[in-house]
């Protein structure tokens, strides 16, 4: 045992600590002379965030939202008919933006502040209504989408739980469906079961909102008694909301279960798809909606330019103070407005990893292809090369082909997805079809497509201020404009204000889209020897030509709904010997 007195042993645990120090002091000031200073990296760790387990399920509420009130109603009978708890979130407005601007970071992309703040203010409502907030944290989950890339859409997470914080819901459980990459299973595979039949539950939901969409633009603008597409409409989303709610799972029969034994998964997901491609209960569904569009009267002799809508996904997909309000000013302003289905961004996400896969062919075995007479390396690269591309290619045909299924049976007004091919050899002179990020090639792509096959008078392109992929494309859309002299393109970048300029800047390109039509259809007249008094006379002695899914034939290099009327009426009416009343009277 130490003999030492305790004092002089305290004196040298201070006289040792005075050396470190001193030896501390003086190692930072040479390192500092030496420029080696030790500096304290603090690396960024995303959070920990509490799954949704399934346990959970029977009383946590999904809360979704961004796209139209079509897709979303249709989407949310799909949840439920899976069994979840499911609420959408309002269409944000600019009370959302300003509450994504309070919470969120600065300089963000105008759908971010939109979405982030919709989020925010949905949830302080709840709060208002005499929820705590450990309550709503503990109820609801949001599910959203997420991205990579040369984009701040891939930001949203930590936007959403930055924003989530700062207003005092920090710990709320956010869920992203990824752009490229498929879910992000390890927030929520618990809760949400990625499985078949959610997939395909949310695919038929969204590619039936797609049709019913695209449908009610083309009807509404020349609708006879005002509101009568958006009652209808209406009915038709209810009756399909009930389709999807009472729409379960196929499953095997309990028998034919045991019967199988260990090989009823594999029996059980094969039906799944046999099922899915065989079964027709959504296109008799949207057979009866085909029927209530086509009580509606409606006056194709009306001329209107044809205004087609393309630009960053959200923005060229909301119906709100995202967009200015777009789509209602546009036909306010007398032009019929084309919107883009989503299933053009689902085809296009499909297109891009094909062609990744083609251009990174063989990398994965060294950085140089095998000499030819490595018979075996070749054949193993390319066995793996084709079945990656096969599987893709597999499932965008079927898709494709249920996408088309839909909207053929909701009757002749819808048009087919462009073929993503055809969309990349017109835009990649412009736009390399390798730039990832945002919607990539397609805003010149489609620009070119809708232009030259005489889809449209005009194109406009909206996306938020800032946008790093669509400020790209509006660069290259001036050497597109340079070239096809009669193109009649704006872009409009949209923020929380600006709306009014936004519209002044429509108004006028409007303009010019509107003689446009003018033109075409008075040469239409005079080509066929017609008046419009001839072909309104006609219409009123036809009056299934008043109904919506009569079939109009697309004449090629006619752009106006008013003159390939007039062009098949001319036809029809030269078909049938039909001549007008005071030509009649005048032979007589």
């Amino acid at each position: 045992m130490s003999t030492m007195p305790v004092e002089p042993k305290a004196m040298l645990v201070q006289i040792e600590q005075v050396i470190q120090q001193r030896l501390a002091e003086e190692r930072a000031r040479l390192e500092k002379e030496a420029g080696v200073q030790e500096k304290v990296v603090h690396h960024f760790q995303k959070p920990v965030e509490r799954f949704f387990t399934k346990q959970e399920r029977g009383h946590t509420t999904l809360l979704f939202g961004g796209l139209t009130w079509k897709h979303e109603k249709l989407v949310h009978g799909a949840f439920e008919a899976l069994g979840y708890k499911a609420e959408i979130v309002p269409t944000a407005d600019v009370a959302a933006f300003q509450a994504g601007k309070e919470f969120g970071n600065n300089g963000q992309c105008n759908p971010t502040y939109f979405t982030v703040g919709n989020l925010v203010n949905f949830l302080q409502r709840l709060e208002a209504q005499g929820l705590t907030k450990q309550e709503i944290i503990d109820r609801y989950v949001f599910l959203t989408a997420g991205a990579c890339g040369p984009c701040r859409f891939g930001m949203y997470e930590a936007e959403y739980r930055l924003a989530l914080r700062n207003s005092g819901f920090d710990g709320f459980r956010v869920m992203l469906f990824q752009q490229a990459g498929g879910l992000s299973q390890s927030d929520c595979e618990a809760g949400l079961e990625m499985n078949l039949d959610f997939f395909l539950g949310i695919l038929n939901a969204l590619n039936c909102g797609d049709v019913l969409n695209e449908v009610a633009y083309q009807i509404r603008p020349y609708e006879v008694h005002a509101d009568a597409t958006d009652k209808t409409l209406d009915k038709a989303m209810d009756y399909m909301h009930e389709v999807f709610l009472r729409r379960k799972p196929w499953q095997l029969e309990d028998k034919m279960a045991g019967f199988l034994g260990s090989f009823k998964d594999t029996a059980e997901y094969l039906g799944k798809f046999v099922n899915q491609l065989t079964n027709d209960d959504l296109t008799a569904s949207l057979v009866r909606c085909r029927e209530m569009y086509n009580e509606i009267e409606i006056d194709r002799l009306r001329v209107k330019p044809i205004v087609k809508i393309t630009g960053e996904f959200w923005a060229q997909t909301t119906e709100g103070d995202g967009n200015f309000n777009m789509f209602k000013f546009l036909e306010k302003e007398g032009a019929q407005a084309v919107v883009e289905p989503i299933g053009t961004w689902i085809v296009y996400m499909i297109h891009q990893v094909v062609q990744r896969y083609k251009d990174q062919k063989g990398l994965e075995e060294g950085a140089v292809m095998p000499p030819m007479w490595r018979l075996d390396k070749r054949g193993k690269i390319e066995w793996t090369f084709r079945n990656k591309v096969g599987k893709l290619r597999v499932a965008e045909a079927i898709f494709k082909r249920e996408y088309h299924k839909l909207q053929e049976s909701l009757g002749p007004l819808g048009h087919h997805l462009i073929d993503q091919y055809e969309l990349q050899r017109l835009g990649h002179p412009f736009y390399n079809s390798r730039a990832g990020g945002g919607e990539g090639h397609l805003e010149v792509a489609k620009n070119i497509y809708y232009s030259n096959k005489s889809l449209a008078h005009m194109v406009i392109s909206v996306k938020p201020f800032g946008c790093m992929p669509s400020t790209q494309s509006d660069g290259a859309q001036a050497a597109v404009v340079s070239q096809y002299k009669d193109m009649i393109y704006l872009p409009i970048e949209t923020s929380g204000e600006g709306e009014v300029n936004a519209h002044s800047r429509v108004q006028m390109a409007l303009g010019e889209a509107k003689n446009k039509a003018k033109r075409e259809f008075a040469e239409v007249l005079e080509k066929i020897g017609m008046s419009l008094e001839d072909l309104q006379q006609f219409v009123a002695e036809h009056p299934e030509t008043k109904r919506p899914m009569y079939e109009v034939p697309h004449v090629e290099g006619v752009v106006g709904v008013a003159a390939n009327f007039a062009l098949h009426i001319a036809d029809r009416a030269k078909k049938e010997n039909w001549s007008p009343a005071q030509v009649l009277a005048a032979v007589n």
